[in-house]
C-alpha cells in the first residue's frame, strides 16, 4: 500500500487557529511518501530514510512523557486514535522518505501524523475517517502524545489538500477551497529555511496560545474568538497590569490578523493579487511587532529577522515577505515576482546556505492511502 501526506504553508492567519480564528493554508508539492505492509507481529515498525527506526508494541496506548517530541510518541498516539474508532490493531512495517525540510515550519510532523492515520485506516478494518476527523485525531496526537500545544490548521491543511480558508470558531471547523495558482498571477511562493530549527523553541511557541487564552479567560471566555475586540479595548489598563504588555499585544494581533485573513481571502477570490500582497505585508508587520514570534527577546540570535530583512532587500518594494507558521525559527515566506525569482533564490542561498530558499506550489492532493 502506498501512502502520501503533503507539507503545508500557512498563507494567512498567523497564530489564530488555536483561538478559534480563521486562516488560509495550502498543501504543498513536497511530501512524505510511504509503503506499508502487514508484518504479522504485535508491533508497528517505521523506517525513515536518514533516521533511526521506530518501533511501538501494540497494546499500550497511553501518552508517555518520556516520548514527548519523538516519533515514537506520534506512532503510539495515532494507534490510540485509530483503536478508538473500533479498529483491531495489527502489526505493520512502514517505510518512508520525505522531501519536507524538518524543523523548517512546513509541518513535517503533521504530515507524519496524517501518513500514519491513512496507513492505519487502510490496514485496520473499520469505518472511513473523513479529512476533518483525521486532522482532529492528528491534533490530539500532537498535543497529548507529542507534548506540543497546537491549533488545527497544520493537520487540516495536510488532510484537505489544495488552498483553503478555514474557520475554527466551532468544534467542527468549516473549510472552503479555492483553485488559485500564484504562478499564473506572476508570483512564485518561496519559503526560506532560516537555519534555526523551530522545535528548539517549543516553550516560546507554547507561550503564545497560553498568553492569548489568559487574556480571553480574564475577560470571562476560553478563546479570543468569543470576545469582542471592543471588550478587550475597554479593559486594556487592567489587562496590562495583571497579564503584562506582551499578552495584550498578542491579543491585539489576533484581532488585527482576523481582519487581514478575511480581506486576503476576498482578494484571492477576486484575483486582486496586488491587494493580497499589500495585506500580507501588513500581516508580517503585525506578527513582528505585536505577536512577537519572529525573534526571541533578549537573544543575540535573530535568524528569522535577518532573513526577512534580506528578503525585503531583494524584493525592493515588490511582492511580499513575512514570518511563516509558528515562528521563532523555521522558515520565512515570500511571494516573489517571477522575473526575479532566480535572483531571489540565488541571493538568499548565498546568505543563508545552499538550498535554504526553495520555490513551492500548492498541491491539490491531501493525505491519502492507495492499495497497489
Amino acid at each position: 500500500m502506498a501512502v502520501r501526506a503533503p507539507a503545508r504553508s500557512e498563507i494567512a492567519g498567523n497564530h489564530t487557529d488555536h483561538e478559534g480564528g480563521r486562516v488560509i493554508a495550502g498543501a504543498l508539492d513536497r511530501s512524505i511518501e510511504c509503503l506499508a505492509v502487514p508484518n504479522g507481529q504485535d508491533r508497528i515498525r517505521v523506517y525513515s530514510l536518514g533516521y533511526e527506526p521506530v518501533e511501538v508494541r501494540l497494546g499500550s496506548y497511553e501518552p508517555r512523557e518520556d516520548e514527548y517530541v519523538t516519533s515514537v510518541g506520534l506512532v503510539r498516539g495515532m494507534a490510540a486514535q485509530m483503536v478508538g474508532t473500533g479498529r483491531t490493531p495489527a502489526g505493520f512495517d512502514l517505510v518512508m522518505q520525505s522531501d519536507i525540510p524538518t524543523g523548517g515550519g512546513l509541518s513535517s510532523s503533521a504530515a507524519y501524523e496524517l501518513a500514519l492515520c491513512r496507513a492505519m485506516e487502510a490496514l485496520w478494518e473499520g469505518r472511513a475517517v473523513d479529512a476533518v476527523e483525521a486532522a482532529q485525531m492528528a491534533q490530539r496526537v500532537e498535543q497529548d502524545w507529542f507534548g506540543k500545544p497546537c491549533g488545527l490548521m497544520d493537520q487540516l491543511a495536510v488532510s484537505l489538500g489544495g488552498l483553503a480558508y478555514m474557520d475554527f470558531r466551532t468544534d467542527e471547523p468549516v473549510a472552503e477551497k479555492l483553485a488559485f495558482d500564484f504562478g499564473s498571477h506572476g508570483y512564485a511562493l518561496v519559503l526560506t529555511d532560516v537555519g534555526c530549527d523551530h522545535s528548539g523553541y517549543t516553550d516560546e511557541y507554547a507561550a503564545v496560545p497560553t498568553e492569548m487564552k489568559a487574556v480571553a479567560q480574564a475577560l470571562g471566555r476560553e478563546r479570543l474568538c468569543e470576545v469582542e475586540e471592543s471588550v478587550l479595548l475597554g479593559r486594556v489598563p487592567e489587562l496590562r497590569q495583571s497579564l503584562g504588555d506582551r499578552a495584550v499585544l498578542r491579543a491585539l494581533h489576533y484581532y488585527q490578523e482576523m481582519g487581514l485573513v478575511d480581506a486576503r481571502w476576498n482578494a484571492l477570490q477576486t484575483e486582486n493579487t496586488e491587494l493580497f500582497l499589500a495585506l500580507t505585508e501588513r500581516s508580517g508587520a503585525s506578527s513582528a511587532m505585536f505577536l512577537q514570534n519572529v525573534s526571541v527577546g533578549g537573544s543575540e540570535r535573530q535568524e528569522c529577522m535577518v532573513a526577512i530583512a534580506l528578503s525585503e532587500r531583494i524584493l525592493a518594494g515588490r511582492g511580499a515577505t513575512r514570518i511563516h507558521g509558528g515562528g521563532f525559527g523555521g522558515s520565512i515566506q515570500a511571494f516573489v515576482p517571477v522575473d526575479v525569482v532566480d535572483e531571489y533564490v540565488t541571493r538568499m542561498n548565498s546568505w543563508l546556505g545552499e538550498d535554504a530558499a526553495k520555490v513551492y506550489a500548492i498541491s491539490s492532493e491531501g493525505a491519502q492511502a492507495q492499495w497497489l
